[in-house]
């Protein structure tokens, strides 16, 4: 099972929009994903409609090693994608997991109950540095950071999401390597010039021998996004084709791009996944 956290110290950069239409797409295309909703507003909890609601979400999961599929793990109604639910509302999952030994650690224990059964788990963060942050971070394979075309989202990565990544270097003498990560540009208008400025000042700016790199694949600043969460459906759904006169791909080219990129081993499977695969919810 692939782990996948998917993070950024700022908040509105869009990580539950990419959260929840990555793990749409690489349902659709036949792998069996898991999302977990960390963030204490639980944004991704409620983006896809529900088949079965478990009676127990993330907090008993962090709180109380509770690892039984039947009490924590919600059945979305597309076929192949799970969710474990945010039920953290007063935040007392960051204050528990700053007292506990095995604080940061506690999820990396936690997840050999779920590897069997999932190709991928997806992780949603909070927007702020947190333990709880840490402690998926130290979980995961891979780490995506979206990162909007703007110069203070830009300064925020450095100060941030980059400093978090280089504090949790010390574990390395436990034998637990921090993961690599991928910069995603998200909500790029490349017809603007500061945009297209920031975007390639970004590329430009991160060391080609270092783990982290800048994705290829570009989200654009497209409504398609946003009637997709308003129907409850991942995006390449909605829009399966490129609009006319519009030269930027279409959502199902964008994520089908990101996706291979991120998972080059699924190219396949992923490269299946067009208009035949758009099904009601």
């Amino acid at each position: 099972m692939r782990v996948v956290s998917v993070i950024s110290t700022k908040g509105g950069v869009g990580k539950t929009t990419v959260t929840a239409n990555l793990g749409g797409l690489l349902a659709d295309a036949g792998l069996r994903v898991l999302l977990l909703d960390l963030d204490s507003q639980p944004t991704l909890s409620s983006y896809y409609p529900l088949g079965h609601a478990a009676p127990a979400g993330a907090y008993e999961l962090i709180a109380l090693n509770l690892t039984d599929p039947h009490q924590i793990i919600s059945r979305t109604r597309l076929d192949n994608l799970d969710l474990i639910l945010s039920n953290d509302h007063q935040g007392q999952l960051n204050t528990l997991l700053l007292h506990a030994p095995d604080g940061r650690l506690r999820l990396r224990h936690l997840l050999d109950g779920f590897r069997d059964h999932y190709d991928l788990l997806l992780i949603d963060t909070q927007g702020a540095r947190s333990v709880l942050l840490e402690m998926a971070v130290l979980a995961s394979d891979l780490t995506l950071s979206p990162i909007n075309p703007e110069m203070l989202a830009a300064r925020e990565l450095n100060r941030g999401t980059l400093k978090l990544l280089g504090d949790l270097e010390p574990f390395r003498h436990l034998g637990i390597a921090v993961p690599p990560l991928r910069l995603l540009l998200n909500q790029v208008d490349l017809v603007r010039l500061d945009a297209r400025m920031i975007v390639r000042g970004l590329r430009e700016s991160v060391p080609a021998a270092t783990s982290i790199s800048v994705l290829n694949t570009v989200i654009p600043n497209r409504v398609a996004y946003v009637n997709a969460a308003s129907l409850g459906l991942p995006v390449h759904r909605i829009e399966t084709h490129r609009p006319s006169g519009r030269r930027s791909p279409s959502a199902l080219e964008t994520l089908q791009a990101l996706a291979i990129e991120l998972f080059p081993e699924w190219q396949a499977a992923i490269s299946t996944v067009g208009p035949s695969a758009e099904r009601p919810l």
